[in-house]
Order: structure tokens, then sequence, then C-alpha cells
């Protein structure tokens, strides 16, 4: 049997509205890369929140934390590590800025729809909310502005954590034995019909 070819460095960009399932997904493929020997680094935007405290949450402040994560992430990549990050990143302006200051950017937009992610909050953030409790909140007063042509989209609301990842390897790996064809292109393409 022949060993698979390693992989490229590429960054994996997780963009979804809070809820939607982008970290989940996003560690359960960085333990699959760890276990198969890839470099890898996850950035997720709410533990780079938490070293700088002053980041905001307003528009420019939102672009701000997006290009700056962006950066970090296109220097890992050009040093040869696939790079996965997690961030809501609502809008499309500073996720394309990211986009090219990558080598293989993939956008994987986690489509859970707002319902099931407002279904799904433990933590009570979209009840806060619309309470007025919680300010410029992505999906309630603030825009989610979702990719046009991600090369992977994926609503979580009827898949588990195992068949999101799975269609993430897929994908990242370049297998033409996507399913369904529609959501899934090969790296370097985007998807035309979504």
């Amino acid at each position: 049997m022949v060993a698979p070819a390693p992989l490229k460095p590429a960054v994996l960009w997780f963009t979804g509205l809070s809820g939607s399932g982008k970290t989940t997904i996003a560690r359960d493929v960085r333990d699959r890369l760890l276990a198969s020997g890839a470099r890898v680094e996850y950035l997720d935007g709410d533990v780079i929140r938490s070293v700088f405290p002053e980041t905001g949450f307003t528009k420019p402040e939102r672009d701000a934390h997006v290009k700056r994560v962006g950066f970090l992430a296109s220097r890992l990549e050009h040093h040869g590590v696939i790079v996965i990050c997690a961030l809501i990143s609502p809008y499309a302006a500073s996720r394309n800025y990211v986009r090219g200051l990558c080598r293989r950017f993939v956008e994987i937009h986690i489509s859970t729809p707002l319902a099931e992610c407002e279904r799904r909050d433990v933590k009570g953030l979209y009840r806060r909310a619309r309470l007025g409790q919680i300010g410029n909140f992505t999906g309630v007063q603030d825009p989610y502005e979702p990719p046009d042509a991600p090369e992977l989209r994926i609503d979580t609301s009827d898949m588990s954590v195992q068949e999101a990842a799975d269609r993430v390897m897929r994908a990242l790996r370049g297998d033409d034995e996507l399913a369904p064809i529609e959501s899934v292109t090969r790296l370097g393409q985007h998807a035309t019909n979504v």
C-alpha cells in the first residue's frame, strides 16, 4: 500500500456564526492532522482575543482582529505549517484580505442557520444579545456576510462533527470522490454551485 502524499501547507479558515460548529470541527481536523504527523497550528479567535483583551467588537475592531490573525496564519503557512483558524470573521472584505496574504487559503463556511445556532446556544449569548445585554453580536445586531464562493460549505444542522471533519479532510487531500460535489471543490478553486 502506498502512503498518502504529505499535505501541503495551507490556511484552513473556518467562518460562521457563533454556535455553528466551526470550533468543534476545526479542533477535530487539527487532531486528525496532528495524528498524521503534519505540522499544524490552531488559531482560535476567542483564545487570541483573551491574549489581546482590548480587541473589541465594532466593525473596525473585528476587521483588525481578522487581519491580525490572518497575517499570523500566512506567516506560519509560509514556513510549512498547516494553519487552522476558527473565527466568526463576519465581513467578506477582511476574509478576502486574508485570502490575499495566503498561498493556499481554504475558506470553510460553516453555514448552520441562525435558528439552529440559537437553539444550541448553551452560554445564552443569543438570548442576552436579543435582550440588549450584549451589543454588536453577529447575527443579531451585527451582520454576518456569508462567503459567496467558499472552497467548502458545511451545514451542521444535519451532520455530525465526524462527517463534517471527514469532508474537510477529503477536500484538503484533493479527493475527487467528494459528495455532494456542489458543496465541495478541489483546493485552489471556488465553489460555483453553492
